[in-house]
């Protein structure tokens, strides 16, 4: 059966039957550093671990430093530099994976944290069939009682209901309703963004605790990721119990670097989060592949992946053409061991965009250097901090310089109107509001 579904899909066929269901989990804040299977040492992570024991994990995915950024980033295959309007805001003019993976004929679904747009049916607006979010029209608690919208209406729980929970039985109950056919599940996780508060699972659990009153309890923390972790199994069991697993492709991946206040082990050392920064702490996550019909056990992958890969790996797939215009390259060979095309340099455009200030920072990394359009060059192996600038010339800055040019004239100025038309001069109260739902 594995080597007939790996036939179909390498012949390129859009019969019914070569096309998996595709699941892609996201977390929240988590880097790369707090998987045990990477090399982290704070954190229990089995399911995860298994799951790369069995499929294949990369060793070099990136995001945006930031929520939104990359949410906007990974729906839409392209750079923010392209599209990227301002904090909380998918613009809806664009296309996202959702789009193209429902007009290939899957059933698409989104659970977890949404922050694009207040809309009641931005979800469907995106081409999501049925959705279960959090901060969606509102931005209630998310952890204990939590305020959910199912398909934009507001959902009532019992007290004591868990939010990460509710997505997750979502998750189980979809993927059960639709194993029939080919479905695509986007879960961008609740889980491990702070307030950093006890889990059901924690001995100090409260559920009549009704408060985002900020908590940054590393203890609780790591409680979150076991959490985390223990629902990730959850999904991957009833994969299995409805017998599907084979053919279900499951990603896992972060928005971005873990949170500031959260300091790790990880591989005998100190790592503090890098939530917010340009550092690879604030963009380097993990990615976990696993697809048993194709994908050989224990695989190790050195590639530059970066969030706009996503949604070219997703059409490729599903046998249905990628977009024009994006800036994603599929990573489909490489789960099928071949070389495929990897990419030479990473490039980033990053502007949070919450206030009058305009600030941007460009800048483009491989795996050795980094280099900033300001001009910083960094050796990121003796240097991953970035803390002392390398002088004089370098066969990289010349090699990066020219990824950075590639897109000198890429950010429109309309776009830009439209973001000074869109209310960015915000009150203290909405900047704060935004803040604290990053």
């Amino acid at each position: 059966m594995r080597c007939l579904f790996a036939c179909l899909l390498s012949l390129g066929s859009t019969l019914f039957s070569a096309q998996p269901n595709v699941i892609l989990i996201m977390a929240d804040d988590f880097g790369y550093e707090c998987v045990t299977a990477n090399g982290g040492e704070s954190y229990q992570t089995p399911h995860l671990d298994r799951l790369a024991a069995s499929g294949m994990r990369f060793e070099h995915c990136h995001s945006q430093p930031l929520c939104t950024p990359t949410r906007v980033q990974l729906m839409t295959g392209k750079y923010n530099v392209r599209n990227y309007l301002k904090f909380g805001t998918l613009m809806r003019t664009e296309t996202t994976f959702g789009h193209l993976l429902k007009k290939a004929g899957y059933a698409t679904g989104i659970c977890g944290k949404w922050q694009l747009g207040h809309e009641k049916d931005a979800p469907q607006h995106f081409g999501f069939d049925e959705a279960l979010l959090w901060q969606h029209t509102r931005r209630p608690p998310r952890y204990a009682n939590p305020g959910l919208e199912l398909n934009g209406k507001e959902k009532e729980y019992p007290e004591g209901s868990y939010g990460p929970d509710l997505v997750n039985d979502f998750a189980l109950d979809f993927v059960t309703r639709h194993q029939e056919k080919p479905f695509f599940l986007y879960y961008p996780m609740i889980l491990t963004h702070d307030p950093y508060q006890p889990t059901p699972d924690s001995p100090d659990w409260d559920p009549k605790i009704r408060s985002e009153a900020k908590q940054r309890d590393g203890k609780h923390f790591a409680e979150m990721v076991t959490y985390m972790d223990k629902l990730i199994g959850r999904l991957d069991a009833k994969l299995d119990e409805l017998g599907i697993r084979d053919n279900t492709l499951l990603l896992f991946t972060g928005d971005n670097g873990t949170g500031k206040s959260a300091t790790s082990r990880f591989k005998g050392a100190d790592f503090p989060g890098g939530k917010g920064s340009t550092t690879h702490s604030g963009h380097h996550v993990p990615l976990i592949v696993s697809w048993p019909a194709v994908i050989k056990q224990g695989q190790v992958n050195r590639d530059l992946i970066t969030c706009t890969d996503f949604l070219a790996t997703f059409c490729a797939v599903a046998g249905t053409p990628a977009p024009d215009g994006i800036d994603g390259v599929s990573f489909l060979p490489q789960l099928q061991g071949k070389p495929g095309t990897p990419r030479e340099a990473i490039y980033m455009w990053y502007s949070p965009r919450q206030s009058k200030d305009l600030a941007v920072k460009e800048l483009a990394f491989d795996h050795h250097h980094k280099l900033y359009r300001t001009g910083e060059l960094y050796d990121l192996q003796s240097d991953p901090h970035e803390k002392t600038p390398l002088n004089g010339q370098h066969p990289s800055r010349v090699k990066l310089q020219a990824v950075l040019d590639q897109y000198k004239d890429t950010r429109s100025a309309k776009l830009d109107r439209q973001f000074e038309q869109s209310g960015v001069g915000q009150s203290k109260k909405d900047k704060k509001k935004n803040n604290v739902a990053n």
